[in-house]
């Protein structure tokens, strides 16, 4: 699938659309992808049924298994948008290998760590991995891809991948977890990397090379920013609001968010472009992939703890528990698709949000001691559909709205996002549930909080996704920024 050649637009060569992804090659070039998509997107639900086995093997707190899950998810979030900048600068191809083999080091890492802090770092190196190998992703999906219908159907298989890794960790890590340990979860990535690593060398594009320049101040205001969001978030948990702590957390936060912005205003390269933003589409959908992640990553994590502490199940019988949930991902992604390449990504956006916001109202409702399972059910199975229904939606509104020449920093944006908001939602429903006395208080509360961020998002979806581009777009000289 070599290059054929390019054309010049706005005074910029952009190569020649790769073979489709129906065909051989383009078909090669998609399993690579996706199996690689697959391990990093399993990584994020497996580990979760495994956290109270977790942490009474490394005798660790609520506050250490969000750590846990969010070393990995901050940063996989704080490091994509320099990651997706790299695609697009030193080669897709080349980034998203290296980012696959460095994920699967981290993870036998994560299997042997002997202590809390050590598997945090571990996690934080996959997290690394992660964000060198998911932007690029997207940007060899483009490539791979000759016109929009095509990348649409290849968005929805993508996203329907997606799917079936969420889908599988829970139950997966369940019987792991229950027949091998908790180790055991991390140690499934490396055979799943020994199949998709020679798929990609034989079978990725190669799209050149982008010369966009770096901007180590904005990854670096960036970083701290998230990170300290992060550890108020969890924090406060233990040492509450109005602590020090806590406190001087919130300002640190401030401070390097407004340094971020003015960075990012003011820089000749700019590590995100903020005329990107220009697009409602863009803002809307970006904004989108943030809020479904929050609301939908923290109900997990609260509701995989709920499962085993409270309800005293089995890790195995928690993940079928949530296996209604997660099994509605799969069905959710591909139809995503399928609709997405008739009717473009509005419609299954603000069906899959409308969705998604009722069945965690109704899952707030069903929580309780005594409760029938039905009615969990049910509501878990609108959360999943939701969900996915939304999310390559979301995906394909990003990236149909940025120039084709920032298809990696698109895609990092957009990932960036996502795995910003669910950094969030671990943190933020995690602290929620250990600051109330009572579970099922701090529990209902915690999905109020996902519904809410569901709901919102259908609205950014209405007012901004399927509207024309305002008439501030990106110029043929800034497009260089």
């Amino acid at each position: 699938m070599g290059m054929q050649g390019g054309e010049v637009r706005d005074g910029v060569e952009t190569p020649r659309p790769m073979a489709d992804a129906g065909t051989g090659r383009g078909a090669g070039a998609l399993a690579a992808i996706c199996v690689a998509y697959f391990m990093v997107i399993l990584d994020t639900t497996v580990v979760n049924v495994a956290l109270p086995a977790l942490g009474r093997g490394l005798h660790t707190t609520t506050s250490g298994l969000e750590w846990v899950v969010d070393g990995y998810s901050l940063t996989f979030a704080a490091l994509l948008l320099s990651a997706g900048a790299l695609a697009d600068r030193r080669g897709a191809k080349a980034v998203f290998q290296a980012g696959v083999a460095l994920f699967t080091a981290a993870s036998v890492a994560c299997g042997l760590a002997p202590s809390t802090a050590a598997l945090v770092v571990a996690r934080a190196v996959q997290g690394v991995g992660a964000a060198l190998a998911v932007p690029a992703s997207l940007a060899l999906l483009q490539a791979a891809c000759r016109d929009q219908a095509a990348r649409r159907r290849a968005f929805g298989i993508w996203g329907g991948v997606a799917g079936i890794a969420a889908g599988a960790g829970p139950v997966l890590g369940g019987a792991l977890v229950s027949g091998l340990g908790w180790r055991a979860v991390f140690f499934v990535n490396p055979p799943i990397a020994a199949v998709g690593l020679p798929l990609g060398a034989r079978h990725l594009p190669s799209p050149v090379p982008r010369a966009h320049g770096v901007d180590p101040a904005g990854q670096a205001a960036g970083v701290v920013a998230l990170a300290a969001l992060t550890a108020v978030l969890i924090e406060a948990g233990s040492f509450g609001w109005a602590s020090a702590v806590v406190l001087s957390g919130l300002g640190v936060f401030a401070v390097s968010a407004a340094a971020f912005v003015a960075i990012e205003h003011n820089a000749g390269a700019p590590m995100l472009p903020l005329r990107l933003f220009a697009s409602a589409g863009f803002s809307a959908a970006t904004t989108v992939g943030l809020l479904i992640n929050l609301g939908f990553y923290g109900e997990l994590f609260v509701w995989s703890l709920y499962l085993q502490q409270v309800d005293h199940l089995s890790p195995l019988l928690a993940g079928v528990a949530l296996l209604p949930q997660m099994a509605m991902a799969v069905v959710g992604s591909t139809v995503s698709g399928r609709v997405m390449a008739r009717r473009g990504p509005r419609l299954p956006m603000l069906a899959g949000l409308a969705a998604g916001t009722v069945g965690l109202v109704a899952l707030g409702a069903a929580a309780g001691p005594q409760r029938p399972y039905w009615p969990v059910a049910a509501a878990m199975v609108a959360v999943g559909f939701g969900m996915a229904f939304t999310m390559p939606a979301a995906t394909a509104a990003v990236m149909e709205a940025a120039p084709s020449e920032r298809a990696g920093l698109a895609s990092g944006t957009l990932n960036a996002a996502r795995q910003a908001g669910g950094v969030i939602g671990v943190a933020l429903l995690g602290t929620l549930v250990a600051q109330r006395a009572g579970f099922v208080g701090g529990l209902r509360a915690a999905i109020a909080i996902a519904a809410a961020a569901f709901a919102l998002g259908g609205l950014l979806t209405a007012a901004g996704v399927g509207r024309p581009v305002t008439s501030r777009r990106l110029d043929p000289a800034r497009r260089q920024q």
